[in-house]
């Protein structure tokens, strides 16, 4: 659950150093793993490097010292599952993407266990206003815009441009199951509509960054020409991480109303098993094999990303997970190509971004209806194949 908190001016002072502190905590363990296993061929692991914190505070008690030792401990915990990530692509393969230090702005967020460890969820309950307890920052107000359920398990603190925002992370969630409506669909994301699904309905997708990017652009255009580090530089970037951080709410926001209509509707979900980062990729290629069409395929891939497809899928799996739906995700390849009517698949069935017409049996349909029901009916074969194993 996330919240937005409101901090006086000295505990917004107070919540900025903190995690400064704790991002110099977090480059020097990860400087001490480098130096130890470059200089002596030993690894540090968590449990060293959380037996040292004792005495890292001891004597600094002005800086380390002021904070939650259980803070802390997260903030080594996360570098700590940053190099098990590190390992475990090693091992699978994939590109290592070694841990690197934390620069200013890069180290956003601080977590406190919520066992009495220096964080306190509902710190005085006996006020109107909801408050947060953190140990060296104070009781901050909470603007909690619905109820907690569940017990907290820990409190994040986020810093987003120049807002605060509070992270619960619950057990115990009593579960919430919708009544059942009998109803299946399947959805294919889409630029010109966020998503259409197999009924035949068309959810708009507004663009939020198009229509956000003559402004974000006459900002990025005055950043461009104040001078680096001057104080009007740095309330120009403000400004601009204030477009950016506008345009991503509203694309949660969406995000949440659309998932919402769909679990609400439907008892099963088929969507695409979408690979949106391959999706994105640049197509500028190299200097010995350069890409062809880069403008169209820039204005696609911003497209895409505009429109919000990860942001609606992530959104969808927690709200279905909640809501006792069944959310299917299958292979989207000839999705778009294949006939619903007769199952013949040829490239030149999809006329234009919206039409379609089968050439076996001339089937006519929405290219995204049509898609829609290859998506739904693929979900439920596996459905069905997996009930029968």
């Amino acid at each position: 659950m996330k919240f937005l908190i409101r901090p006086t001016s000295k505990q917004a002072a107070a919540l900025a150093q903190c995690l400064e502190d704790h991002r110099q905590l977090y480059n020097a363990a990860l400087e001490h793993r480098r130096t130890a296993y470059r200089k002596a061929g030993v690894t540090i692991g968590y449990g060293e490097q959380s037996a040292e914190l004792k005495e890292i505070r001891k004597t600094d008690p002005d800086g380390q010292g002021r904070w939650s030792a259980g803070s802390q401990q997260q903030t080594l915990r996360r570098l700590d599952k940053a190099f098990a990530a590190f390992f475990r692509r090693i091992k699978a393969g994939h590109k290592a993407g070694y841990p690197r230090f934390k620069g200013r702005g890069r180290f956003d967020t601080v977590e406190w266990p919520a066992t009495k460890n220096g964080a306190s969820w509902d710190s005085q309950p006996h006020e109107p206003a909801t408050r947060v307890y953190l140990l060296g920052i104070g009781h901050v107000r909470v603007h909690q815009h619905r109820a907690v359920k569940g017990r907290v398990k820990t409190i994040s603190v986020k810093r987003d441009g120049a807002r605060w925002y509070l992270v619960l992370s619950c057990d115990d969630v009593p579960a919430e199951p919708l009544p059942a409506t009998g109803a299946v669909a399947g959805i294919d994301l889409g630029v010109a509509s966020l998503f259409t699904t197999s009924d035949g309905e068309h959810v708009a997708g507004p663009r939020h960054l198009l229509t956000t990017a003559d402004r974000l652009a006459d900002a990025q255009r005055d950043l461009c020409r104040k001078e680096r580090g001057s104080e009007r530089r740095r309330k120009a970037v403000a400004r601009v991480a204030a477009l950016h951080a506008k345009v991503r709410r509203q694309r949660l926001d969406t995000a949440h109303k659309a998932a919402l209509t769909l679990v609400r509707g439907y008892d099963v979900i088929v969507h695409e098993d979408l690979r949106i980062a391959n999706m994105t990729r640049s197509a500028s290629g190299t200097i010995e094999q350069p890409g062809r069409n880069v403008a169209q395929k820039a204005g696609l891939n911003r497209s895409i990303l505009d429109a919000g497809w990860g942001v609606l899928l992530r959104v969808l799996a927690y709200k279905a997970e909640s809501a006792g739906r069944e959310l299917i995700a299958v292979e989207p390849r000839n999705t778009s190509r294949t006939c619903s009517r007769c199952g013949h698949c040829a490239r030149d069935n999809r006329l234009t971004q919206a039409a379609f017409r089968c050439l076996g049996c001339g089937h006519a349909a929405h290219a995204d209806v049509n898609a829609a029901i290859n998506i739904l009916r693929a979900g439920l074969a596996l459905r069905q194949a997996a009930e029968a194993a």
